[in-house]
């Protein structure tokens, strides 16, 4: 009776060994980045900065693989459905994770429950931008315009439901004035519309527009930010301007499928804290327009949920809804 006993605690322990030897092997072949956007941009900058530090680190391949459509929607879900062994990592952007899901009748994944959170690396804060010629040259002069005009006052964005039109909601809610929502498909549209008269703002990303202000072809209101930006130095904030607590824009964090080994995890964890932390990182997400954000994973966890319940507010508040 003892015999098989025996062989079932050795077999037991065979399969420990086993385990914690595939562990500590981790990485012994390449990984996949996913973005789910196009090659170019800001997202897909971070991504594949991080797969290069990756790869130099972990001696492995990490190959980017750009999945976009339905603003971020395809791939997220996609991702979500992989593996959790650690050789698949995501960037996870405002609109994958704490937007789509409150905007979308249906996205095919759990921003929460779907994904293991391993950092968030970086930001970028919206700019407030008008066309040259609009009578107005700071935030209230806007908001008061705005406002002698409901409704009249024609506003741009990357499209219904991104980034840009959330930050036009959370504008209207934040000041009670009302725009005319004009949506584009995506930053180049939105901004060539301001250049043509086609709208009179737009909230958009700085690192496109600096040139515009300089050449006197836009006018730059304010910063959507609890401080004033690197590349934008001349520009308030909102606050500044009498409009507290306006943070709006994007952030890009790493994500892994949920249910990781504890001790993958925890390489990840430990890898993606060194890259964002290091001066080439800095100088990279500065050189497009971002800042370095860095939160550890329960850090993460913790800004995941209070970005889903605060935009989810907004959404619901501001009836946005996309079929």
């Amino acid at each position: 009776m003892r015999k098989p006993v025996v062989e079932i605690f050795l077999a037991a322990f065979l399969v420990l060994v086993s385990v914690s030897a595939s562990l500590a092997e981790y990485p012994d072949r390449g990984l996949k980045l996913y973005v789910a956007w196009p090659p170019g941009g800001t997202t897909d900058a971070v991504g594949r900065f991080v797969a290069d530090q990756l790869a130099a680190d972990f001696k492995q391949p990490v190959v980017v693989e750009n999945k976009s459509g339905a603003n971020g929607n395809i791939g997220a879900e996609t991702f979500s459905k992989l593996p959790p062994d650690g050789y698949s990592l995501m960037i996870a952007t405002a609109e994958t994770h704490a937007i789509n899901p409150h905007v979308y009748k249906s996205v095919g994944y759990d921003s929460i429950k779907d994904f293991e959170p391993i950092a968030l690396l970086a930001q970028v804060s919206f700019v407030l931008v008008v066309k040259a010629d609009l009578p107005v040259n700071n935030v209230q002069e806007f908001i008061k315009l705005a406002k002698s005009s409901p409704s009249r006052i024609t506003v741009g964005s990357y499209g219904v439901g991104s980034t840009s039109h959330l930050a036009l909601a959370a504008l209207e809610e934040k000041t009670g004035a009302s725009f005319l929502h004009v949506p584009y498909r995506g930053l180049s549209p939105a901004v060539n519309a301001i250049l043509t008269g086609e709208i009179d703002a737009v909230f958009v990303s700085p690192a496109g527009v600096v040139g515009l202000e300089k050449s006197g072809k836009v006018k730059l209101l304010g910063v959507a930010s609890p401080h004033r930006l690197a590349i934008i130095p001349n520009v308030p904030t909102f606050a500044e301007q009498g409009v507290p607590d306006f943070a709006n824009g994007n952030w890009y964090g790493i994500v892994a499928p949920r249910g990781l080994p504890a001790q993958i995890r925890q390489r990840l964890e430990s890898e993606i804290a060194k890259i964002g932390g290091s001066e080439l990182f800095k100088q990279r997400v500065t050189a497009a327009g971002a800042e370095v954000r860095y939160l550890d994973a329960a850090q993460f966890t913790e800004f995941l949920r209070s970005e889903n319940a605060r935009w989810n507010k907004i959404v619901q508040e501001r009836k946005i809804k996309v079929e």
